[in-house]
């Protein structure tokens, strides 16, 4: 089949080149405003890439009334935030399905739009949620399940990794672009949380800045507290003595669930169940969506109540 990139130059884009490779398929079209796309060599070099939307938009107009077997099946979008709501409007426009990145939209109200244009066309959205692919947590979900529901964990999320003075200057560094540090790096462990441990029953933030976050969380099965930061000055000593940027824990019932690797293959599988028609949809990213604007508009409450041990 024939896929389409939005948002080729971005740090995301090549696991869904290689993705779309390893699945047996063509990459026909691309386009990024910047030029900076050599990577498009190792995978598809003989893309039809542009700068401007208006002639990516033409190109992949005059492929759908083309011939059949020219026609763009699939549009992936790896563009910012903010963007993704359009993007998939054009795709779906388009006559084609979607593949996006997360989050799928900045706000809740945005997905029944979006649903609404689904049913009108016939062609569906698919979001990544490559989290609910990872078999340690595959195999956390179904731990959880069989406890029976009687049982509340005590669960502590820790995720840390470290941005240069760059992030604050993108559009990363805008909520109004990004949705915040609670959506742009965040908004994957919501959905983890809330498909492993059920819906929300209360929700506390304790801090809310443009480098961290934290707050609690009371779920059917869990009580979380979590921790989310870019600045590199919150990593554990563990972290930066091997040399890492990076750090995330899950700690159920004071047992840590190592989940560190595994990630390798999770686009490709990603990609393998949304061309087997398992992919997720708007009904599976909305619990996480609405949390996120839940956590961006609550009043901070500091350090009160059960709060994550790193906000000492």
């Amino acid at each position: 089949m024939n896929f389409a990139l939005i948002g080729a130059a971005g740090f995301v884009a090549p696991r869904h080149m290689e993705a779309i490779k390893d699945t047996g398929h063509t990459l026909t079209a691309a386009l990024d405003k910047n030029d900076s796309v050599g990577v498009l060599d190792r995978y598809f070099p003989d893309t039809a890439f542009f700068t401007e939307f208006e002639r990516f938009e033409r190109h992949v107009e005059k492929l759908r009334r083309g011939p059949e077997q020219g026609h763009i099946k699939y549009v992936s979008i790896c563009s910012p935030n903010y963007l993704h709501d359009a993007h998939i409007r054009f795709a779906l426009r388009s006559k084609a399905d979607v593949i996006c990145e997360k989050p799928l939209v900045l706000e809740p109200w945005n997905l029944a739009a979006l649903t609404e244009m689904e049913q009108e066309t016939g062609h569906r959205i698919n979001s990544i949620l490559q989290l609910r692919l990872h078999p340690a947590l595959i195999a956390l979900r179904n731990k959880v399940m069989t406890t029976g529901k009687n049982t509340v964990h005590d669960v502590d999320l820790t995720y840390i990794t470290s941005r240069g003075k760059w992030y604050l200057i993108s559009w990363k560094g805008d909520d109004h672009k990004s949705g915040g540090i609670a959506m742009n790096i965040g908004v994957h462990f919501y959905d983890l949380l809330l498909w492993i441990f059920g819906p929300v029953r209360q929700n506390k933030v304790h801090l809310l800045e443009s480098t961290r976050a934290a707050g609690y969380l009371e779920l059917q099965y869990a009580r979380v507290r979590w921790f989310l930061s870019v600045d590199a000055r919150d990593l554990p000593e563990s972290a930066t003595q091997n040399g890492k940027n990076a750090y995330r824990a899950l700690v159920l019932d004071g047992k840590e669930v190592e989940f560190s690797d595994g990630f390798k293959d999770l686009h490709k599988k990603s990609y393998e169940e949304i061309l087997s028609g398992r992919g997720f949809g708007t009904a599976d990213v909305l619990p996480s969506i609405q949390l996120v604007h839940d956590i961006r508009n609550a009043p901070k409450a500091g350090l009160t109540g059960d709060y994550h041990p790193l906000l000492r």
